[in-house]
């Protein structure tokens, strides 16, 4: 074994290049610029919402929406830090809890981190005298209850941010926001704000009226950056991630067009140029290339779909599973019909529940929008029209994914005839 000239030991080659990055955090989804470009009416209008707070009164209810990527949640935490900074000015306090409901998906939890979060601002929780609320365990009601007698022992006026609140409707249904929405009529010393951040725009099919009515008393749609929007804020991040002229001219412009392709996603824009400064680094060169960005979204663009596929419910799986076999016995374009006969096959071998076609036709929907397969419809004359599907990648890292579901592992693919499976596409 070749002697260690450093404790670093194995890692040392990999940090001695320091020719590319001054700090790479800067580039991170979590990190809280000072200046958001191309944002401030969004920011103006957050904040003439929620200065009401400022003056003891109830602000309205915000609906927020917007593709992944266009500052909604960035946004929010810019002005509420600013309220809470203008609060400690005033005799009014101000509070901002924002939840991430991808996460805190029940209205138990919901319920829990409010309260969890309130008990911070409370001298009787601080001093022993109030208890804390378990994470599991009480009556919802009870819970309910005991965070009505937190904010009103706390005060002035809590701003409950739902970020992805499509998520907590999805899992739960509408009661938490029915609850919570409702709750100033049993407060006398404190008010609730509610400001709901979704990247789904029909989501709101799945609420009551009444709780949407209150919900979005004002609506808020953040449109997608263009290509030049994207140029600018790449260009005030890369001025403080990456060392002086270290990135050649023509990758913040690339970036910038390819993430305007993906609907204007910042994130993605800040993705590919990290990745891309990461690979210059790995080369031990000292310039970020044109290549290094390609490079960089080839390999995102296969890391997000492996993920994605990874993630993806059951019966979704099912679905895309059916798709592999298709391929599998030669058809590279196929239609919704074969699908739907395939996935009845599969369903019995595996012995999951057979879903409707509609059902099926969603899920086949969905797989389409996160860019796992790619779709059509064609018209076939007086025969009405049918949509074609397709993969437009090798297929051979999805059917590794999906191997890990054992249920669907190659095993699976023996049982079912190909013979029989090509007879039922006759």
């Amino acid at each position: 074994m070749p002697e260690e000239t450093s404790s670093m030991g194995l890692f040392q080659k990999y940090l001695v290049n320091k020719n590319i990055f001054k700090n790479r955090e800067v580039l991170r989804h979590s990190y809280r610029p000072n200046i958001l470009p191309h944002r401030q009416p969004e920011i103006n209008t957050i904040a003439s919402i929620l200065a009401a707070s400022l003056k003891g009164e109830t602000p309205s209810n915000i609906l927020i929406y917007g593709k992944t990527g266009t500052g909604k949640t960035a946004c929010v935490r810019y002005v509420a830090a600013e309220l809470e900074k203008a609060s400690q000015e005033t005799v009014i306090p101000c509070h901002v809890i924002h939840l991430n409901c991808e996460v805190i998906d029940t209205q138990y939890r919901v319920l829990a981190q409010i309260a969890k979060n309130l008990e911070d601002h409370d001298e009787r929780a601080s001093d022993g005298t109030r208890g804390s609320i378990p994470f599991t365990g009480w009556p919802t009601d009870q819970v309910y209850m005991e965070l009505k007698n937190l904010l009103e022992s706390v005060g002035g006026v809590m701003v409950i941010v739902l970020d992805e609140i499509d998520k907590l409707v999805k899992k739960s249904g509408d009661e938490t926001l029915y609850n919570l929405t409702r709750i100033n009529s049993d407060l006398k010393d404190s008010k609730v704000s509610i400001i709901g951040i979704s990247n789904d725009l029909r989501f709101t099919d799945f609420l009551d009226p009444r709780v949407l009515s209150s919900l979005s008393e004002e609506e808020l749609v953040f449109p997608p950056y263009n290509a030049p929007q994207l140029c600018d804020i790449l260009q005030q991040r890369s001025a403080d991630a990456f060392m002086d002229a270290v990135i050649d001219a023509p990758v913040i412009p690339l970036c910038a067009a390819l993430a305007a392709q993906e609907h204007g996603d910042a994130r993605r824009a800040l993705d590919l140029l990290r990745v891309s400064g990461e690979l210059a680094e790995r080369e031990d060169t000292d310039r970020v290339l044109e290549k290094h960005v390609k490079m960089a979204q080839e390999k995102i663009e296969t890391d997000s779909m492996i993920e994605c596929v990874s993630t993806l419910p059951t019966q979704s799986k099912v679905v895309l599973y059916s798709m592999l076999l298709l391929e599998h016995i030669g058809k590279k374009i196929f239609t919704s019909g074969e699908v739907l006969q395939v996935y009845r096959e599969v369903a019995g071998t595996l012995d999951v529940d057979v879903l409707t076609n509609r059902r099926i036709t969603d899920l086949v929907s969905e797989l389409s929008m996160l860019g796992v397969i790619n779709t059509r419809v064609v018209s076939k004359g007086r025969y009405g029209r049918t949509k074609e599907m397709w993969f437009d990648m090798i297929t051979g890292r999805i059917w590794e994914v999906l191997s890990k579901d054992q249920r669907l592992s190659r095993d699976t693919l023996i049982q079912l005839d190909t013979n029989r499976l090509k007879a039922l596409l006759r």
